[in-house]
């Protein structure tokens, strides 16, 4: 009889949505009930019932967790983000530097409370969802509106568990409605994964089915929880990833996906075959968020101290134009930086279609880019990459802008420059003056000042990175690896209010923004981008005809370029899907860095090995002067050195303990 027990148990933790979780973690109503309820009273009531609905929600990683401690490999597993912390297990807690060195494996994921392992918490997300939807009908007190809002949530709930595993991990295992018996045989717990395409569509029919349910608006008290928009919108980023070319047949999908097939029939999990009508799709579902009319970019007005306009700008005859059909009229400075400072209220913010209110951003990453010498961390760097890409505040590259001397790294500023309440140094470096507003709100180099203005004693000071400097390497208060090894930090999240130390030093509450109207805009762009043809796309009864219409592209594109205070794209531009292309990938660099999209960009393009083999390039820490610091040069540490450029990379690793427990479930490619 014990024998018996000992192995009904073993069953049980095998069960498929129950990884890594104890029978008594299964059988009870987790830590949102007391003990005393039992699982049927749960759903003795509509209040109890949403209880564990919004328990399952709460299981999920803070979305802001990309650096430290993070739950995807985030910024620090690409080309735009660096740190010089290195080590392997407790020593290191940035999971996206392990990742990217080599150390992360499908039995090691990073140590602490949460890793780069969230496979088996998204299916306890999953199986807890199945079973409210099983169960809605059970509540005696439950109304016909209770019942659309809580089967709403629970479906965006179970799609956005899938949205996680797909984005990170591939083709999850799809399960449906299905909630599995304990007493059933090992047999009945062992499943194949989808295909991409299987998976894609079921995971975008969900959210379009919690969308019809979900409402267009929430309270201010309320901010955080996903409306139709938020629906609708991980439709419009998931249809454009899935008409990319990694995961859309043609070379890229064949270099990385042709020899992985399904060990039980045989079949790729990745589609082989190119279908242009993806591209419509994808730009049906970022127009309709646009045609909902909830949404825009987040603008200031131009006040008296706002950055002026460069004159004599003739690539686009519509730049003078007052915003949005041109860059004049707004503060570009603040209109891009008040987004993520805090500065806006993010609740009531119309560019933010989804985001969640954190302290994560300022209790780590807005600490960890501080100078040391105003009580930060001092050690979260973009590359020099990063600070190239950014253009100069006429809309020209650095390198046209070099034959007439508005670009120069050479030199050093003579007079200081005032805007948007931002101040740059007189004897700042050249290849710092004359860029784009989105430079200045998102890049700490040498010489920048911090305001800290709530500090009595620390405010308005200028960081210095020079070798045994006060915050450079080897100084007083920057020890290593507290130092920016590239000679840059990133600047983005911070509030001119912001200080660590000194009397009054606060902190300006932040949202963390999942998804925002820009990268509808953009999207839209792109897909239209890759059209070569007409199609006729139908959406929620609405039909879309859309095709390669440059006034389309245009519109949507510059609106983010006129914001920023830059002039849009060119006719000569415009005619070229190519040259478009190369403009989106540089607009998406710039004006979503830091927000977790460059890791899956550069994957879904296909590009991922050839800009990740640049090598990462930085200012000179070991330079004490400034014609020593200012010299491009590779950081010298191991964390560096160590970097990865490895096509098995594009997934993160299922954890062996889930491939010994299903048999036919297959690893992804390249992982042993």
């Amino acid at each position: 009889m014990k024998t018996t027990k000992l192995l009904a148990k073993s069953a049980i933790a095998l069960l498929l949505l129950v990884f890594n979780s104890s029978c008594k973690d299964y059988l009870n109503i987790d830590k949102y009930f007391d003990d005393e309820f039992k699982i049927d009273s749960v759903f003795s009531n509509v209040r109890y019932m949403e209880s564990y609905m919004w328990g399952a929600a709460g299981m999920f990683p803070d979305e802001a967790t990309t650096i430290r401690f993070n739950y995807t490999p985030g910024p620090m597993a690409t080309d735009e983000g660096f740190n010089g912390l290195t080590g392997v297990g407790v020593t290191n807690v940035y999971f996206g530097m392990d990742f990217v060195t080599g150390n992360t494996s499908p039995d090691y994921y990073g140590s602490g409370a949460q890793t780069l392992n969230q496979w088996g918490n998204y299916y306890k997300i999953i199986r807890k969802c199945n079973l409210i939807l099983q169960n809605l009908d059970k509540p005696r007190d439950m109304k016909n509106s209770d019942r659309m809002r809580i089967e709403g949530y629970t479906r965006f709930i179970r799609a956005y568990a899938y949205y996680n595993i797909l984005i990170d991990y591939g083709p999850p295992i799809l399960l449906g409605d299905e909630v599995i018996n304990t007493n059933e045989k090992l047999s009945a717990y062992d499943r194949t994964r989808s295909t991409y395409d299987e998976a894609m569509n079921y995971t975008c029919t969900e959210f379009e089915k919690a969308a019809a349910l979900l409402p267009f608006d929430v309270s201010i008290l309320d901010f955080g929880l996903p409306t139709k928009g938020a629906a609708l919108s991980l439709v419009a980023r998931l249809r454009l990833i899935h008409a990319s070319p990694l995961y859309n047949g043609g070379d890229a999908a064949r270099k990385y996906f042709a020899n992985w097939v399904r060990s039980t029939d045989n079949k790729h999990y990745v589609n082989q075959q190119y279908d242009e009508r993806r591209w419509a799709v994808a730009a049906a579902a970022a127009k309709r968020v646009m045609d909902l009319g909830r949404y825009k970019l987040y603008t200031v007005q131009a006040g008296d101290d706002s950055f002026k306009l460069p004159q004599g700008v003739t690539s686009d005859p519509n730049f003078y134009q007052s915003f949005p059909n041109g860059a004049a009229g707004i503060d570009n400075f603040r209109s891009y930086s008040d987004v993520f400072t805090g500065e806006a209220v993010p609740a009531i913010n119309p560019e933010i279609i989804w985001g969640k209110n954190t302290g994560y951003i300022n209790q780590f990453i807005s600490k960890g880019t501080f100078p040391a010498s105003m009580g930060g961390w001092n050690r979260f760097c973009v590359t020099q990459k990063i600070v190239d890409a950014y253009l100069m505040d006429d809309g020209r590259t650095k390198e046209d802008a070099v034959a007439d001397g508005y670009y120069s790294e050479k030199g050093f500023t003579e007079s200081p420059k005032f805007f948007s309440g931002y101040r740059l140094n007189s004897g700042v470096y050249n290849m710092y003056a004359n860029r784009e507003m989105r430079f200045y709100a998102s890049i700490g180099f040498n010489e920048a000042v911090w305001q800290a203005g709530s500090s009595m004693e620390l405010n308005n000071q200028t960081a210095k990175y020079y070798y045994q400097d006060k915050d450079g390497r080897g100084g007083v208060t920057a020890t290593s690896p507290n130092y920016p090894i590239t000679g840059y930090v990133f600047k983005k999240y911070n509030h001119p209010m912001d200080a660590w130390t000194g009397a009054g030093a606060r902190h300006i509450p932040k949202a963390y923004v999942i998804i925002r109207y820009a990268e509808i805009l953009m999207s839209y762009a792109e897909a239209l981008n890759n059209l070569t043809s007409s199609h006729t796309v139908e959406l929620d009864g609405v039909s879309y005809s859309v095709s390669r219409n440059t006034d389309e592209i245009k519109n949507a594109f510059n609106q983010v370029r006129y914001r920023a205070g830059l002039p849009g794209l060119t006719a000569d531009q415009l005619a070229n899907s190519q040259t478009v292309q190369k403009q989106l990938e540089r607009e998406r660099m710039v004006e979503f860095l830091w927000e977790n999209r460059r890791f899956y960009d550069v994957r879904r393009w296909g590009i991922y090995e050839e800009v990740e083999k640049e090598p990462i390039v930085g200012m000179n820490p070991d330079g004490a002067t400034k014609e020593l610091y200012y010299q491009r040069v590779f950081p010298g540490t191991s964390s560096f050195k160590g970097r990865l450029v490895d096509r098995k990379l594009i997934f993160v690793p299922i954890p062996r303990a889930e491939l010994r427990r299903l048999p036919s479930l297959d690893q992804n490619p390249g992982w042993d």
